[in-house]
């Protein structure tokens, strides 16, 4: 009698198959599926709420976190060095191991816990352990190469300057190794879908850089001397050791006692590293478009200052402009990734590509209904929040307007950046690292050829507003391509567009009141801290209320995508 099994029965890869107690594959059909994904939406929504509070709270302790830096350091020579020192450690983290592991992680640990008879106990244990002796040696070698570094990212700086850089990235290059510890720690709650933690524990770190650096802004004697350096390169470098040692009552809680284990051959673990290999070459592409914009930022602003502009219009402007523009971002889909790229990794072990398509939609109109407004807040009110946040101690007036002015040009590419986010991590769910790393040099292409534009043809005080704007276009042409691949891979239709267009209709009448009420608050209070204030709250409750009143009209409920 013929058998009626197909290979991949025989074979025992049906996709959606499953083993009874017996040890008789079942075959999950698609209703079960969605019967599974009903049962654990709720659970999704608690966690989405619990990381979106964290990230609020992270994100508030943040701004005044870079608030008290930015006092204490200006955006100007001495602000140029500590954000050149303190941002190397997060380049050569991401460039050598930090991509990887976000990206490969998940995944490989979700496999292991469906394949594996222990549910991948062992495996993490032995994946850990390679990660934390990559993590240790990348360590040891940057802090013995600091002075390289600083001459890569900075070529410009001589002098007085150059040596405070190299003396502060010393001490601040040992954040790779907690950088990487976090990470590693916080995927491995991410796979047993424990995600409050790692949204909540950066506040730790925010609280002990808050106190570093308030402590040096009560004693500063003016200047920064090599006892000065000390403090606050391991006042940075402490906040992320806290950060990182902050997710271990969550792994015991979650049941997780890491043994290291050193016998990695035949364990099992070359796919993760081929997988690996594309996603380290994806940073290393991403890395060299920012050593670019690194270069030519402080450059550009070293120009300006030779021009008797001494409003700070370099990279650490750049990068406080940066680290406003991604807080919705940081907050929304940081916290929606977080969550789904397990659920997307599972579904795509069952071969269920509609289920994926699914989450990526509902996850782009959740994302939307955060982001949207906040592209208009930025456009509308840039010079009060960024005179808020950043206009105090060795921080000007001027120096805050030129933040709020890359602020805006960043704006428009916040949509685009948050969606091409969130896309990459349909591929990763899928196990393709490989898609991404050509996207990505489409991106990085794009970003390093526009801020060489943006330098070599606008005048010294621009240059770096223009790479601003440079990088939300190559964001754009990103999500294009990204969403047409995928689209194509999964057989997917998002339905995205109407949402996003209600949401601008529901906010664009605000977006005008808001402007018309922060212009009122300028000429009113004028530019000081307490006068942007009052545009930041008129202007934000303009913003915000017509949509109120227009998204019952419109068909919209604000939390939900």
């Amino acid at each position: 009698m013929a058998s009626l099994e197909t290979p991949q029965h025989r074979k025992g890869r049906h996709p959606g198959a499953r083993a009874d107690r017996n040890g008789v594959q079942q075959v999950t059909t698609a209703a079960a599926r969605r019967g599974r994904r009903a049962h654990a939406r709720p659970s999704l929504r608690r966690s989405g709420t619990l990381m979106v509070a964290g990230s609020l709270a992270s994100r508030a302790t943040g701004f005044l976190r870079l608030a008290v830096i930015t006092a204490a350091v200006g955006t100007a020579a001495t602000g140029d060095a500590f954000g050149v020192a303190n941002t190397v450690p997060n380049i050569i983290y991401a460039l050598v191991i930090g991509g990887a592991l976000q990206s490969v992680f998940v995944p490989e640990l979700v496999r292991a816990a469906k394949e594996h008879p222990d549910g991948g106990r062992v495996y993490t244990d032995r994946l850990l352990t390679l990660c934390a002796v990559g993590l240790v040696l990348v360590t040891v070698l940057a802090v013995a190469a600091a002075p390289l570094l600083v001459s890569a990212y900075a070529p410009d700086f001589s002098g007085g300057q150059r040596d405070l850089t190299v003396t502060l990235a010393r001490y601040c290059l040992p954040q790779i190794l907690c950088y990487g510890v976090f990470t590693l720690l916080g995927q491995v709650l991410g796979a047993r879908d424990r995600f409050g933690a790692m949204m909540w524990t950066p506040v730790l770190n925010n609280l002990v850089v808050i106190a570093v650096f308030g402590l040096y802004l009560g004693t500063a004697r003016g200047g920064i001397d090599d006892r000065d350096a000390m403090v606050l390169g391991l006042g940075s470098t402490a906040g992320i050791a806290v950060q990182a040692l902050g997710l271990l009552p969550s792994l015991r809680a979650a049941g997780f006692r890491w043994h290291p284990r050193f016998d990695w051959r035949g364990a099992g673990l070359a796919q993760p590293v081929r997988a690996a290999v594309w996603t380290l070459l994806l940073v290393l592409v991403n890395q060299a478009a920012y050593w670019v914009v690194t270069r030519l930022s402080t450059s550009a602003g070293q120009h300006a200052l030779a021009a008797g502009h001494h409003a700070g219009v370099g990279y650490a402007a750049y990068s406080n402009a940066y680290s406003l523009w991604v807080v919705p971002q940081g907050i929304v889909t940081v916290s929606l990734v977080t969550a789904l790229l397990p659920r997307m990794s599972r579904a795509a072990a069952d071969g269920d590509h509609a289920a994926i398509g699914a989450d990526l939609t509902r996850g782009l109109n959740t994302s939307g209904t955060a982001v949207v407004p906040a592209v208009l807040a930025f456009v509308t009110l840039a010079p009060q929040i960024t005179g808020v946040v950043f206009q105090h101690g060795a921080t000007t007036d001027a120096d805050a307007a030129a933040i709020g002015w890359m602020l805006t040009a960043f704006a428009l590419g916040l949509p685009a950046f948050a969606g091409q986010y969130l896309l990459a991590r349909g591929f990763y769910a899928l196990g393709d690292t490989r898609t991404p790393f050509f996207l990505n040099v489409l991106i990085a292409g794009v970003n390093a050829t526009l801020a060489a534009a943006s330098y070599l043809l606008l005048p010294a005080r621009w240059a770096v507003t223009g790479m601003a704007a440079g990088y939300a276009v190559a964001c754009t042409a990103g999500l294009l391509a990204t969403s047409a691949l995928l689209r194509r891979r999964l057989a997917w239709r998002p339905r995205v567009l109407g949402h996003h267009l209600r949401l601008l209709a529901a906010f664009l009448p605000g977006a005008a009141l808001s402007l018309l009420a922060a212009h009122y608050c300028a000429g009113r209070f004028g530019t000081a801290p307490a006068g942007d204030l009052a545009g930041l709250l008129l202007g934000g409750a303009a913003l915000l209320l017509p949509a109120v009143v227009l998204a019952r009209p419109l068909g919209l409920r604000f939390g939900r995508g």
